[in-house]
């Protein structure tokens, strides 16, 4: 993908903003030049431009926390670049998942978290592991929950207060999740045919 970007701007650099590509979430900023673009949309890891050490330089090429790259954007002047990336690890130096201390992100981005916690049970299997043990069953028990959770959450919709109705919503929201992973799918996925649909009522 190439990108039409007006480096004169900014003396041959453009701040590159990265957010997370599942919860939506800022990162961190830093700097590109147009060979760090190329080299992030090459080796698909994102690359910046380091002014103090005067080189290229990639996420964590020293610590491992890379920053895997999902999307590249400008933004309407084209003098600045929207990177979204998957994190490897915390991606600030001081060990915090984003650079930007404790500001929130939005509520809805901890369904992405979750679905990163997902993805990693079912990946590494631990004994102790509730979401790992239900995977290993089947899509058809994890099906089965969704059922049963749904059914629950109904009830408490027509006959409970809501506390109770706001806890096995959470409970059919995680089976759902864990059942779409069952299938290889993900909320990602679902959210990508209410946009189409959306985009179809227009």
């Amino acid at each position: 993908m190439s990108l039409q970007i007006d480096w004169k701007k900014g003396g041959g650099l453009a701040p590159a903003i990265v957010q997370h590509a599942d919860t939506g979430e800022v990162l961190m900023l830093g700097y590109m030049n147009a060979k760090a673009l190329d080299e992030t949309q090459e080796k698909g890891l994102v690359t910046f431009w380091s002014r103090s050490k005067e080189r290229l330089w990639t996420k964590g090429e020293t610590s491992g926390n890379t920053l895997t790259l999902v999307s590249v954007a400008t933004d309407c002047d084209a003098d600045a670049i929207l990177v979204q990336a998957r994190p490897a690890g915390p991606t600030c130096h001081t060990g915090s998942h984003t650079c930007f201390g404790e500001a929130p992100g939005p509520e809805i981005g901890f369904l992405g978290e979750l679905q990163q916690v997902i993805e990693t049970r079912a990946k590494e299997a631990p004994k102790d592991s509730y979401t790992a043990k239900l995977l290993s069953k089947g899509v058809l028990k994890c099906a089965q929950k969704v059922g049963e959770e749904g059914v629950e959450t109904a009830l408490a919709a027509a006959a409970e207060d809501d506390e109770a109705l706001l806890g096995e919503a959470a409970d059919l929201v995680f089976h759902l999740m864990v059942t779409l992973k069952a299938r290889g799918l993900s909320l990602s996925d679902v959210v990508g045919v209410l946009e189409q649909r959306h985009a179809g009522k227009r």
